[in-house]
C-alpha cells in the first residue's frame, strides 16, 4: 500500500457500523437477515470493509462474495451511515450499487471482476481471501437463486446434493435384487445385494464428504436480473448526500452479482 492507501484502509477499518447507543445493532441485523451467527457476521461485516477499499482503488473493477453484497445491501438502507458517515466523511467519495444490465456481455465482464478482486485482495492484504466468504467463481455466479421467506410459515428443508437420476438409479437396482433375492431364496443373491448397498452407500457418502461440486456446470451467461453494480463519485450534493455526475468511472452492473470501478489512487 501507498501511504495515503494505508491511511484511508486505516479510516475504514476504524469506522463502526454498530451503533452502541442501540440494542439491536447492524451485526445483529446482519446475522438475523442471513441466518448466521453473529461471529461470522462479524467477519463478513470486516470483508465489507476490505471490499469497499479495494473499490476505492481498483484501477478496473472488483465484485464482492455474495456474503459481502448481503452486508453492502443491508448498510445502504441505513442512509447516513451510508451516504454521510461513510462514503462523505470517510472515503470522501460516493461508492453506488446499480441495477444489473444483465446479457452475456455483463456476465463475462463481472466474472472477470470477481477473478480481479481475489488477485488484487491477496496483493494488498498479503492473504487469499477467506472461502467460506469469498467464494470461487463457479459459486458466486451459479449459487444465486435466492428469495425472501418468512419463516413463520414456512419450513426450509435443504435439498439432497445427489442428481435425481443417481437416486432414481440406486433405487431401482436395490429393488430389482431385492426381488431376485425374494424369488430365488439364494444365500449369493443376498451376498451380492449386501454388497451392492454397501457400495452405493459408501459412493453416496464419498460423493457429499470429498466433492461438492461433481455436478458442476458453466456459471450462467444469459440474462439474470437479480444483480446489482456501482459507480464511485468523488464529489457530493450537499442536499441528498449523493451526485447527479459520474464521478471517474462511468458506473458498472452485474449479472447475479454486483460490483464496483473506481479512480484508483487510494481515495483521491
Amino acid at each position: 500500500m501507498t501511504t495515503q492507501q494505508a491511511e484511508l484502509w486505516q479510516k475504514i477499518r476504524n469506522f463502526s457500523l454498530d451503533d452502541n447507543s442501540v440494542v439491536f445493532k447492524f451485526s445483529d441485523r446482519v446475522a438475523r437477515e442471513n441466518g448466521w451467527t453473529k461471529t461470522y457476521s462479524l467477519r463478513v461485516i470486516e470483508e465489507y470493509k476490505k471490499f469497499i477499499f479495494l473499490c476505492c482503488i481498483t484501477d478496473t473493477g472488483v465484485t464482492p462474495s455474495d456474503s459481502v453484497d448481503q452486508v453492502w445491501h443491508l448498510h445502504l438502507t441505513f442512509t447516513k451511515s451510508y451516504w454521510v458517515d461513510f462514503c462523505r466523511n470517510t472515503l470522501e467519495k460516493e461508492i453506488h450499487h446499480n441495477p444489473t444490465k444483465g446479457g452475456e456481455k455483463e456476465a463475462l465482464k463481472f466474472n472477470d471482476f470477481y477473478t480481479h478482486s481475489h488477485q488484487l485482495y491477496f496483493e494488498i492484504f498479503g492473504a487469499i481471501p477467506p472461502e467460506d466468504i469469498w467464494q470461487d467463481n463457479h459459486t458466486r455466479f451459479s449459487d444465486v437463486d435466492f428469495q425472501r421467506v418468512n419463516l413463520k410459515k414456512f419450513w426450509i428443508i435443504e435439498k439432497p446434493t445427489l442428481p435425481i437420476i443417481r437416486i432414481t438409479v440406486l433405487v431401482i437396482t436395490f429393488c430389482i435384487l431385492g426381488l431376485f433375492v425374494q424369488a430365488s431364496g439364494s444365500i449369493f443373491m443376498l451376498i451380492i445385494t449386501g454388497i451392492v448397498i454397501i457400495v452405493g452407500l459408501l459412493d453416496v457418502v464419498i460423493k457429499a464428504i470429498t466433492n461438492k461440486n461433481w455436478d458442476k456446470k458453466e456459471p450462467p451467461q444469459k440474462d439474470n436480473d437479480i444483480g446489482s453494480g456501482c459507480s464511485t463519485s468523488s464529489s457530493f450534493d450537499s442536499h441528498h448526500g449523493h451526485s447527479s455526475d459520474s464521478g471517474c468511472s462511468s458506473g458498472c452492473s452485474g449479472c447475479a452479482a454486483s460490483g464496483c470501478s473506481g479512480c484508483g489512487g487510494g481515495g483521491d
